[in-house]
């Protein structure tokens, strides 16, 4: 507790809940709605009564078990869809995957879709790429559909699934990227009783323990629970983690259902801030890896990343029939976050021929590169699904509402607290064991920032034939945030930060068109238009420029295909995309002593993606996904005679947009008793941005499995990387982070 006693540690949720007092009574509203749509929408009573066993009889077939590597549906796109019907590409990444794989956390799940590149920023979090833009980790990031907007290591012990929605996402989420959208979908109860626990060990003295446990407790009601505890040593950058999520359905299947969770994740991490780019040789300066194991460890022994995250959900459906439904959400959450990391440079200049064991690496001095903030959320989101006809023609409406209340703090180390330097290290030493006393350094408050949004939407697809549809949908968003930071001095009395209070509210239109043809039902295609914004205020902060600054649009255009082979149990997706940033925040040389930014900027990405997932045979079971972007460029900037203001240079190609980037993973069934399975993950030479002269060389890592199952028992064997390549995983232009090396983990699991 020493580490956050700076974050309050009693009433954590008592703001947003106080807050929460009008979006309750809007809440209470649309089930007040509900009941009175439920009672005066059925002309004749018989019908109501016939309509519910549909219902029931619906919910009743959900999956019990986990789902193989092919999924059908996503509520990704809000409310029910079948994926054919979604004009825009969905990459799904199910529990079964997460499972055969062993992947730990949202990172290692989005490694299994392509396109995907990571930024190692300056405060340590990892900054997501998606077709060549930016993910926001405060933005783009839901949870059953629901904003998830802090910087956490997120988990998978509670994942029913992980969809990635790729394009301009705004028209159904609102302020978000031009890259797409990443839903983590949880596990829900159903109505049978089961359970499995599995236990994990594996190389870095890795320990993992999950449960998962469903109780059937009424004929229409149950409860689940999962659990999940990990710890390892990690070769020095050590994993602590503790989680646990409960969930409770009443009313499954029937015309009002009810659902009440808790959700909550204790991280006490280390941190691995990454390793400096070296010059070659006293002749040729082109920054490259360091040729040292990817094992080891230079950060301090105190260096941590710790965070804590609590969630609290209520939902309620109301059923009117069968095919139409209003979904409506509230959930309070509470984020802390602590970081304590060392960035790890040379002592004094060297080159990668001359490195030795003796070579000295400094923590940064007395710096601390910490990150600590905390954030309280509330959120509020209905939305209404159903089927009608209108004018002779089928309609699959979509339409709703979310409004959201989110306070974000962020703290610093204060100039009277006392200086600690970091001892340095040598190559030949690492996981030293040096470290600092954190608990002695003292916070001060630096910023804070209120956010209220609002978003409106309403989306139709219409059947215009037996194989034609129509999609449109508009969305309305308001976003009004308020920033302010207190005067802060030095330990000497100078003013270090002048106190300020900025604010700005925008309010934008997104859309959302597309053409589908179905000339069977194993073929889809189509043709998308989506728009998307950001607006200044996307991480928490104003800058005295972009408090005065519109915010950024962009565009993505795409041609697809989703294709089922073999009888349907192999789905494929193809897409050919175009996705434009048409004004990016710049300044130029008629504006430098301007007091806004300008839209100026623009940045482009186009190219093909292909997905497939599925049974090739009933013993044959394949997942894969590829994406080839010949095309990415910055086509416009900001310079001044010549020289660039800010970002990447005019006509480079951005960085963080591999060419080719892609992973294949298979399994067989030799028989009753046996699996084996391997896959391949690959990506192309690729740079940080703002770096012309960083290449992060290409790499092809290979993993396999075996597992055996007798009865209710299994035993799964997993080698990742097998061959131990070196490669640069997660890049900025002054470090970067190596990718994981050779890895072996046996997992015990049964199920009951």
């Amino acid at each position: 507790m020493s580490r956050r006693k700076h974050l309050k540690t009693s009433g954590s949720l008592s703001r947003p809940a106080a807050a929460l007092l009008p979006l309750g009574a809007l809440a209470a509203g649309f089930g007040l709605a509900s009941a009175a749509l439920a009672q005066t929408a059925p002309a004749e009573p018989a019908k109501t009564e016939n309509a519910l066993p549909v219902v029931r009889a619906k919910a009743s077939t959900e999956r019990a078990g986990k789902e193989d590597y092919q999924a059908t549906e996503t509520r990704i796109g809000k409310g029910k869809q079948e994926l054919r019907d979604i004009p825009q590409s969905v990459t799904v990444v199910t529990e079964r995957l997460i499972d055969d794989r062993n992947l730990d956390t949202l990172k290692d799940a989005l490694k299994n879709t392509a396109g995907i590149s990571f930024l190692a920023a300056e405060g340590g979090e990892e900054d997501i790429r998606l077709r060549g833009f930016s993910l926001q980790a405060t933005g783009d990031i839901f949870l059953d559909g629901m904003r998830d907007p802090a910087f956490y290591e997120r988990d998978t012990f509670n994942y029913e699934r992980m969809e990635v929605l790729r394009g301009s996402a705004s028209m159904l989420f609102g302020r978000g990227s031009t890259g797409g959208a990443v839903n983590q979908v949880s596990k829900e109860p159903v109505l049978i009783n089961k359970g499995e626990v599995a236990s994990t060990i594996g190389s870095g003295d890795y320990f993992r323990l999950t449960a998962d446990l469903n109780l059937k407790t009424g004929e229409d009601a149950a409860l689940r629970v999962n659990a999940m505890v990990t710890d390892a040593n990690n070769y020095g950058n050590k994993i602590n983690k503790q989680g646990v999520a409960a969930a409770y359905r009443m009313g499954v299947g029937t015309a009002d259902e009810f659902l009440a969770s808790f959700y909550f994740l204790d991280n006490d991490n280390g941190i691995n801030y990454g390793l400096p780019w070296v010059r070659k040789s006293p002749t040729d300066s082109t920054p490259v890896m360091l040729p040292i194991d990817a094992r080891n460890y230079y950060g301090a022994a105190s260096d941590y990343n710790a965070s804590t995250v609590t969630l609290a959900t209520l939902g309620h459906v109301h059923r009117f029939s069968s095919d139409r439904e209003l979904r409506t959400t509230l959930r309070v959450g509470n984020y802390e976050r602590d970081q304590r990391a060392s960035a790890i440079r040379f002592a004094t200049p060297v080159f990668a021929s001359t490195l030795t064991p003796d070579t000295r690496l400094n923590r940064s001095g007395g710096g601390v590169h910490a990150k600590i903030m905390d954030m309280e959320t509330a959120y509020l989101q209905s939305d209404y699904s159903g089927k009608h006809r209108f004018f002779d023609l089928n309609h699959s409406i979509q339409a709703g509402l979310d409004l959201a209340q989110e306070k974000f703090n962020n703290y610093g180390i204060a100039p009277n607290s006392p200086t600690m330097l970091k001892p340095s290290t040598t190559i030949g030493t690492p996981n030293d064991g040096a470290s600092v006393d954190e608990s002695r350094r003292i916070t001060r408050l630096v910023s804070d920032f209120d956010a209220k949004a609002l978003g409106l939407y309403a989306q139709d697809l219409i059947q215009l034939s037996s194989q034609w549809k129509l999609l449109a949908g508009l969305r309305w968003d308001r976003f009004d945030g308020r920033y302010s930071q207190p005067e802060l001095r030095s330990a000497a009395g100078a003013v270090t930060q002048v106190a300020a209070v900025r604010s700005r509210v925008d309010s934008l239109w997104s859309k959302r068109a597309g053409v589908i043809y179905q000339p069977s039902a194993t073929q889809s295609y189509h043709f998308s238009y989506g728009t998307s914004f950001n607006t200044s205020g996307d991480t928490y902060r104003f800058d005295a420029l972009g408090s005065n600054t519109p915010p950024e649009g962009s565009r993505n255009i795409e041609l697809g295909a989703k294709l089922d082979l073999f009888e349907g149990r192999l789905s494929t997706r193809l897409a050919l995309f175009h996705s434009e940033k048409y004004n990016e925040r710049n300044r130029d040389e008629l504006t430098v002593n301007a007091t806004n930014y300008v839209l100026s900027g623009a940045r482009r990405a186009a190219g093909f993606e292909l997905d497939l997932a599925g049974r090739i045979t009933p013993q044959w079971e394949v997942f894969g996904s590829y994406a080839y972007i010949p095309d990415a460029k910055v086509t416009k900037g900001s310079a001044v005679n010549g020289v660039s203001l800010q970002g990447e240079a005019v006509g480079s190609r951005p960085g963080l947009t591999p060419r080719h980037s892609g992973t294949i993973w298979t399994t067989y069934k030799l028989n009753e008793h046996w699996r084996v399975g391997g896959g391949l993950n690959a990506r192309s030479s690729d740079t940080p941005q703002l770096s012309t002269t960083i290449i992060a060389p290409k790499f092809i890592t290979a993993d396999l499995m075996a597992e055996y199952v007798q009865g209710n028992l299994s035993l799964k064997f997993n080698a990742t990387n097998i061959t131990d390549k070196l490669y640069a995983d997660v890049l900025y232009r002054g470090h970067y982070v190596p990718g994981k090396p050779r890895n072996y983990q046996l997992t015990l699991a049964h199920k009951f």
